[in-house]
Protein backbone atom coordinates (compact mmCIF):
# COMPACT_ATOMS: atom_id res chain seq x y z
CA UNK A 1 0.00 0.00 0.00
CA UNK A 2 1.31 3.45 -0.94
CA UNK A 3 2.26 5.63 2.00
CA UNK A 4 0.37 8.89 2.19
CA UNK A 5 2.70 11.78 1.41
CA UNK A 6 3.48 14.63 3.76
CA UNK A 7 2.67 18.30 3.23
CA UNK A 8 6.34 18.90 2.44
CA UNK A 9 6.14 16.44 -0.44
CA UNK A 10 3.00 18.14 -1.71
CA UNK A 11 4.84 21.46 -1.60
CA UNK A 12 7.35 20.04 -4.10
CA UNK A 13 4.48 19.17 -6.44
CA UNK A 14 2.92 22.62 -6.00
CA UNK A 15 6.21 24.26 -6.98
CA UNK A 16 6.28 22.14 -10.14
CA UNK A 17 2.72 23.22 -10.88
CA UNK A 18 3.77 26.82 -10.36
CA UNK A 19 6.42 26.24 -13.02
CA UNK A 20 3.78 24.85 -15.39
CA UNK A 21 1.61 27.93 -14.86
CA UNK A 22 4.55 30.24 -15.51
CA UNK A 23 5.30 28.24 -18.63
CA UNK A 24 1.71 28.74 -19.80
CA UNK A 25 2.07 32.48 -19.15
CA UNK A 26 5.21 32.59 -21.30
CA UNK A 27 3.44 30.62 -24.01
CA UNK A 28 0.65 33.18 -24.06
CA UNK A 29 3.13 36.08 -24.11
CA UNK A 30 4.89 34.48 -27.09
CA UNK A 31 1.61 33.84 -28.93
CA UNK A 32 2.00 30.06 -28.94
CA UNK A 33 -0.59 27.77 -30.46
CA UNK A 34 -3.78 27.62 -28.39
CA UNK A 35 -3.85 23.82 -28.23
CA UNK A 36 -0.33 23.77 -26.77
CA UNK A 37 -1.34 26.30 -24.10
CA UNK A 38 -4.49 24.34 -23.27
CA UNK A 39 -2.50 21.12 -23.00
CA UNK A 40 -0.11 22.77 -20.54
CA UNK A 41 -3.01 24.16 -18.49
CA UNK A 42 -4.78 20.79 -18.44
CA UNK A 43 -1.62 19.13 -17.15
CA UNK A 44 -1.42 21.71 -14.37
CA UNK A 45 -5.09 21.23 -13.49
CA UNK A 46 -4.60 17.45 -13.31
CA UNK A 47 -1.57 17.92 -11.08
CA UNK A 48 -3.57 20.18 -8.76
CA UNK A 49 -6.26 17.49 -8.48
CA UNK A 50 -3.61 14.94 -7.57
CA UNK A 51 -2.28 17.20 -4.80
CA UNK A 52 -5.83 17.72 -3.53
CA UNK A 53 -6.38 13.95 -3.47
CA UNK A 54 -3.20 13.31 -1.52
CA UNK A 55 -3.93 16.02 1.05
CA UNK A 56 -7.49 14.73 1.49
CA UNK A 57 -6.20 11.16 1.97
CA UNK A 58 -3.78 12.41 4.62
CA UNK A 59 -6.53 14.35 6.39
CA UNK A 60 -8.85 11.34 6.41
CA UNK A 61 -6.10 9.00 7.55
CA UNK A 62 -4.93 11.22 10.38
CA UNK A 63 -7.25 13.97 11.59
CA UNK A 64 -10.56 12.31 10.80
CA UNK A 65 -9.46 8.85 11.92
CA UNK A 66 -8.20 10.25 15.22
CA UNK A 67 -11.50 12.06 15.78
CA UNK A 68 -13.53 8.93 15.02
CA UNK A 69 -11.44 6.88 17.45
CA UNK A 70 -11.61 9.52 20.17
CA UNK A 71 -13.92 9.42 23.14
CA UNK A 72 -15.39 12.79 22.18
CA UNK A 73 -18.71 12.61 20.36
CA UNK A 74 -18.44 16.36 19.82
CA UNK A 75 -15.07 15.96 18.04
CA UNK A 76 -16.38 13.08 15.89
CA UNK A 77 -19.45 15.09 14.91
CA UNK A 78 -17.33 18.15 14.15
CA UNK A 79 -14.96 16.21 11.87
CA UNK A 80 -17.81 14.45 10.08
CA UNK A 81 -19.56 17.79 9.48
CA UNK A 82 -16.27 19.19 8.20
CA UNK A 83 -15.81 16.34 5.72
CA UNK A 84 -19.41 16.57 4.50
CA UNK A 85 -19.05 20.32 4.00
CA UNK A 86 -15.82 19.75 2.08
CA UNK A 87 -17.43 17.14 -0.19
CA UNK A 88 -20.37 19.48 -0.82
CA UNK A 89 -17.97 22.28 -1.78
CA UNK A 90 -16.22 19.96 -4.27
CA UNK A 91 -19.54 19.27 -5.97
CA UNK A 92 -20.04 22.96 -6.74
CA UNK A 93 -17.30 22.88 -9.35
Amino acid sequence: MKEITSHEEQLVFLKKIEGQIRGAQRMIEKGRYCVDILTTLQAAAGAIQKVEDEILKRHLDSCVTNAVRSNSKRERDRKMAEVLKLIASFRKY
